[in-house]
């Protein structure tokens, strides 16, 4: 698949500057669509090279309690499958070059239909999809049409992904491979660097894509340790956990969960400085 894609585009740089990219997430509409669309616009800035967006679903299985509440506070705001693609547009609006990748579970995209869903979230500015309870073997009704529309979909390995399996996860996926580092769901343990980096380049051997380390991930030490080694960090729980200390304070919320998420960014970004220095 050709595809002009602002995840290949972004790497790409990182890849020139010699630097780990930082992925954050953050949930749609969480805490209110308003303050969510503030935040998302305000990432960039805060260093972000990629954002990865949740798709507020009532049962997120793979998801620790921190992003289960988070759905839920979406969603009893109103939010919708609608609303989420409604943001994207928005969000592109003022930037046309962060690449924005949705993540979540098939149920909502089924009920909002496939091929409509991959032609609404294209032209509203999406790069690419995480679809967690999708695996490779069952999603022939939507992947094509995600690929069609210029998207890549993004898929997880684990540390129970063993070299029978790899082969089928690794067909047809495209802008990054996702590593979640430990087993279990969001927000729960550490892996330690040396698993890390044995994952890694264990992948490396079977596939040329970027390499995302997320799951577990708490701190700036923690994600410059995993920067090191990876092509990007992702980190979740820790900014939705902020977000939601930050439910008091509204009219702060986003200065805060920005300055939070800088000192990750730049942990990120220095990692290799310092591990050269």
């Amino acid at each position: 698949m050709s595809v002009n894609n602002r995840l290949d585009a972004r790497f790409a740089e990182l890849r020139a500057a010699n630097q780990a990219g930082f992925i954050s997430f953050t949930v749609a509409g969480d805490p209110d669509y308003e303050t969510s669309l503030k935040l998302l616009q305000a990432l960039p800035a805060a260093g972000v090279d990629v954002i990865e967006l949740g798709m507020p679903f009532t049962d997120p299985m793979a998801d620790g309690a921190a992003i289960q509440a988070a759905d839920l506070r979406a969603l009893a705001g109103g939010m919708t499958l609608v609303k989420t693609l409604q943001m994207v547009r928005e969000f592109r609006a003022l930037n046309t070059t962060t690449p924005i990748v949705l993540m979540g579970y098939y149920n909502p995209i089924y009920s909002y239909g496939a091929e409509k869903f991959a032609r609404d979230a294209a032209q509203a500015g999406v790069d690419g999809l995480i679809i967690v309870d999708l695996p490779p073997e069952e999603d022939e009704e939507f992947r094509p049409a995600a690929q069609k529309a210029g998207m890549y979909v993004i898929r997880l390995t684990t540390p129970t992904t063993n070299e029978k399996r790899l082969p089928a996860v690794l067909s047809n996926s495209g802008g990054f491979l996702y590593y979640v580092s430990i087993t279990g769901i969001t927000g729960a343990a550490t892996a330690s660097e040396q698993q890390v980096q044995n994952a890694i380049a264990r992948l490396k051997q079977h596939s040329k894509l970027p390499v995302a380390v997320g799951f577990g991930i708490k701190d700036a030490a923690g994600a410059q340790t995993v920067a090191r080694h990876a092509d990007a960090v992702v980190v979740g729980s820790a900014i939705v956990q902020t977000v939601e200390r930050n439910l008091n304070c509204r009219h702060e919320l986003v200065t805060n969960v920005c300055t939070y998420v800088q000192t990750l960014s730049t942990a990120v970004h220095d990692a290799r400085k310092k591990a050269a220095a």
